[in-house]
C-alpha cells in the first residue's frame, strides 16, 4: 500500500517515526497551532546526513501540501535527539483541511486522539 499522507522534513523523504502531536485552537475555532515532536526521527541518523538539509516539515496528502518553517532539533548531551515543528493553524478553513490531513496520517499509522481536559 502506498503511504498517501506523508510527513517530509526534506522533500522525497518521508520520516516513518511517528509524531507526538498536540493540538490547541481558539475558543472562537479561528485559529490554532499544531505542534509536532519526532522523537529520534530518521532524519536525524547519520545515513540521513548525506540526503540534504531540512528545509521545512512537509505535510502531504492526496489534497496537496502544508509546510512550515518552524522547525528545531532538541539536543542532549550535543546530540540531537528529537525534532520539534510547529504548524500555525490561521482560519477554520485552514482547521478544516488540517484535520482531514491528521485523519488521513493517523488512519495510515494507528494513532488515535485524545482530548486533554
Amino acid at each position: 500500500m502506498i503511504n498517501m499522507a506523508n510527513i517530509q522534513f526534506i522533500q522525497g523523504i518521508n520520516e516513518t517515526v511517528v509524531a507526538d502531536v498536540k493540538l490547541t485552537r481558539s475558543k472562537d475555532g479561528s485559529n490554532g497551532t499544531a505542534t509536532f515532536r519526532f522523537n529520534n526521527p530518521d532524519i536525524l541518523k547519520s545515513d540521513m546526513q548525506d540526503k540534504g538539509d531540512i528545509t521545512g516539515m512537509y505535510l502531504n496528502d492526496e489534497e496537496g501540501s502544508m509546510v512550515t518553517k518552524e522547525v528545531n532539533a532538541k539536543f542532549i548531551n550535543g546530540k540531537p535527539q528529537a525534532i520539534e515543528a510547529t504548524y500555525i493553524i490561521k482560519s477554520p478553513k485552514d482547521w478544516d483541511r488540517f484535520m482531514r490531513f491528521m485523519e488521513r496520517y493517523g488512519n495510515e499509522n494507528e494513532l488515535s486522539f485524545t482530548k486533554a481536559n
